[in-house]
């Protein structure tokens, strides 16, 4: 087994995140993506923004942007919808944005709040003008990000990743039905 292959979907991303050259790394604090978040945290030559909601990353990103800085927003499906206005200013001003969304809604959910979004995500993405790669398969995960991040960064261009729910993990807080 390589040294690739014996690392977790979060520790792929975070390498390919380092070598595309991310400094920033926006996000809304989130179960699914809790590894990533942490290394990042953890980088010396990454800063991490904890957010109130997803659009102030989508700002907060362009302006790294001017400032010649690369970043990435972390965030769940759910917080798609409150990027869809925002996501004007990336395609208008030609800014890039690399957008990492832990998928909810999907086969399993059990929480019925989380389908809409979930089901949406990847049309309303394509609708504001982004490009989307779909990561179904952990294995991937370096792979897809790297390609991502490359058509953001070298577009520019808006790019999301879709992390499955079976990649990240079904929730359940609980509920099994039987109590």
């Amino acid at each position: 087994m390589t040294a690739a292959a014996s690392r977790s979907w979060p520790e792929e991303i975070f390498a390919a995140l380092a070598a595309l050259g991310v400094r920033q790394v926006a996000y809304v604090p989130d179960a699914g993506h809790k590894e990533l978040i942490e290394r990042c945290a953890g980088a010396a030559a990454m800063e991490t923004v904890a957010l109130t909601t997803e659009e102030e990353g989508v700002a907060l990103l362009a302006g790294a942007w001017l400032g010649g800085q690369r970043g990435a927003l972390l965030m769940q499906s759910s917080g798609v919808g409150n990027c869809v206005n925002m996501l004007s200013l990336m395609r208008t001003c030609a800014f890039p944005l690399l957008m990492l969304v832990t998928m909810r809604g999907q086969p399993g959910e059990f929480n019925p709040w989380q389908l809409p979004m979930g089901e949406t995500a990847a049309p309303v993405l394509e609708l504001g003008g982004c490009r989307v790669f779909a990561l179904d398969d952990a294995a991937e995960a370096g792979a897809t990000v790297a390609a991502a991040g490359r058509a953001a960064f070298e577009g520019p261009t808006a790019a999301a990743v879709l992390i499955a729910q079976r990649v990240v993990g079904m929730k359940t807080f609980g509920c099994t039905g039987d109590d």
